[in-house]
C-alpha cells in the first residue's frame, strides 16, 4: 500500500498570540487554554485551534484533530502530534503530547479524543497529580527511557512466552500518564522526551518547533481491518514489551478491571489481543502476540470493541484509552480444525467464544468473566493506546 502522508497546513497565523480568557469559562478550559498559550509562545505561531487544523480527508476517519501529519504506511505508519514542553519533579524539561481529556469542551478546544471515563480513575493512587504554573505542567514522575529494549521469542508454535522481554522505557512509581491538574480535569499525557532519550515509538522530534512524528499500530474494530492506534505506556512488562510503550506500574492502581458497560464505575474499557494467532505475515490472517513475537515485533492487531465518539459530549460516551486486556486463546478444537484466522471485530469473537473456538488465555488469573468481551476474563493488564483514526483504505 502506497503511503498517505498528510502535510503543511497545519496553522493559519504565524505569529503568536495569546488565547484570550472568557469570564465564562470553566478553571478546566482556562487550564487547558493556558497550555496551549504556553506551546503557542514558544513556537511563536498559534496553537491547534478547532476548525484551524490539517483538513484531512473525510474518508481518514482523524479522531484526533489536532494531529498534524498521518502516514498510513501498511505495518508502518505513524501520526506526528503537536508537543508540548513541562518540567520533571527536579524542574528539567520534558516533552509530551496530550490525546484525550476527560471534559468534552477542553477535548474540543485541545483537539484531543473526548473520554469521560477518565474521572473515575480521580482519587485512585494510579493517577499522577500535577501543578500548572503559565502553562508549565510540572509532574510528580518522570521516564527513563535508557534502557534497552530486547525481547527474544519463546518456542514455536506460539512463541509465547518470550524468552527475554526488557522494555526500552520505564517510568518511576510516580509516573502515570493519567494526570489530573488541579481544576480536576483529566488529561491523557505521555512524556515523550527528556534528558535520558526518547519514547520507543518516537521516529522524529523537533523540541524547538514542537512536533514530534510516532509510530502508531494497526487493529480492528467493527470489522474494519484499520483501526490505527498510539501506545503510549503499559502497566506490566510483557505488553509494554510487546506493544512497545513505557512500562508505568502505577496504571494498574486505576480501576476497574473487568468492568466495561456505561455507568460501570471504571476508567477502562476491555479489548482483546490474541495470544496464539496464525503467524504466516503476509497472509491476511496473522494476528496476536505469536505473530509478533515470530515475524520481528509486527503489531499484533488487537480487537476493539469501539472507538472515539468525540462529536457525543454524554457522560456516557463509553470510549477510553485506558484498554483493558482480555487477552484470547484460539482453542485446540479450533486448531485442530483449521479455523484459526484473523479475528476483525468483537462481535466475530463473540460468535467464536460461543462456539467454543475462543476462550480466555491460559495467561488470565481466575475470577469473573466479561460480558462485554464475550466474557473473556481480565488479565489484570492496561495498556494504554489513544485511538488516532480509522481509515477506509483497501484490506491488505
Amino acid at each position: 500500500m502506497k503511503a498517505l502522508t498528510f502535510a503543511a497546513a497545519l496553522m493559519l497565523s504565524c505569529a503568536a498570540a495569546p488565547l484570550a480568557l472568557a469570564a465564562s469559562e470553566t478553571n478546566a478550559l482556562r487550564e487547558a487554554r493556558s497550555i496551549l498559550t504556553a506551546e503557542s509562545m514558544e513556537m511563536e505561531r498559534s496553537a491547534y485551534r478547532p476548525g484551524h487544523g490539517v483538513n484531512f480527508n473525510p474518508s481518514d476517519h482523524v479522531f484526533l484533530k489536532s494531529a498534524l501529519a498521518i502516514d498510513f504506511a501498511y505495518r508502518n505508519a505513524s501520526v506526528t502530534l503537536p508537543l508540548f514542553r513541562g518540567h520533571s519533579p527536579q524542574g528539567q524539561d520534558v516533552f509530551y503530547i496530550v490525546t484525550d481529556a476527560s471534559d468534552f469542551e477542553v477535548a474540543h478546544r485541545m483537539g484531543v479524543n473526548y473520554s469521560p471515563k477518565l474521572a473515575e480513575a480521580i482519587g485512585s493512587p494510579g493517577v499522577q497529580n500535577v501543578t500548572l504554573e503559565d502553562g508549565i505542567m510540572k509532574f510528580a514522575g518522570n521516564v527513563d527511557f535508557s534502557p534497552e529494549y530486547k525481547v527474544v521469542p519463546g518456542d514455536p508454535p506460539s512463541y509465547f512466552p518470550p524468552k527475554v522481554a526488557n522494555p526500552g522505557a520505564v517510568a518511576d512509581d510516580k509516573w502515570s500518564s493519567i494526570v489530573v491538574l488541579p481544576s480536576g480535569l483529566v488529561l491523557n499525557a505521555q512524556i515523550v522526551a527528556n534528558a535520558s532519550g526518547h519514547h520507543p515509538r518516537v521516529k522524529a522530534i523537533d523540541t524547538d518547533n514542537l512536533t514530534v512524528t510516532l509510530s502508531i499500530l494497526d487493529g480492528v474494530q467493527g470489522g474494519n481491518q484499520y483501526f490505527y492506534h498510539l501506545v503510549t505506556d503499559a502497566s506490566v512488562p510483557i505488553a509494554a514489551v510487546l506493544e512497545k510503550g513505557v512500562l508505568a506500574p502505577r496504571l494498574a492502581k486505576i480501576p476497574e478491571f473487568g468492568e466495561s458497560l456505561p455507568g460501570e464505575k471504571s476508567a477502562l474499557l476491555g479489548f482483546s489481543p490474541v495470544l496464539n494467532g496464525r503467524t504466516d505475515k503476509g497472509s491476511g490472517e496473522d494476528q496476536g502476540f505469536s505473530t509478533a513475537l515470530a515475524n520481528g515485533g509486527i503489531d499484533p492487531i488487537n480487537v476493539f470493541p469501539i472507538g472515539p465518539d468525540n462529536d457525543n459530549p454524554s457522560r456516557e460516551n463509553n470510549y477510553s484509552p485506558l484498554w483493558d486486556a482480555h487477552v484470547s486463546m484460539w482453542t485446540q478444537a479450533a486448531i485442530d480444525a483449521g479455523k484459526v484466522h484473523r479475528i476483525h471485530s468483537m462481535d466475530e469473537q463473540k460468535s467464536l467464544i460461543r462456539e467454543g473456538l475462543l476462550t480466555s488465555a491460559s495467561i488470565s488469573p481466575p475470577g469473573q468473566g466479561n460480558p462485554y468481551v464475550g466474557g473473556l476474563r481480565p488479565t489484570d493488564a492496561i495498556i494504554n493506546c489513544p485511538v488516532v483514526a480509522q481509515p477506509d483504505l483497501p484490506p491488505q
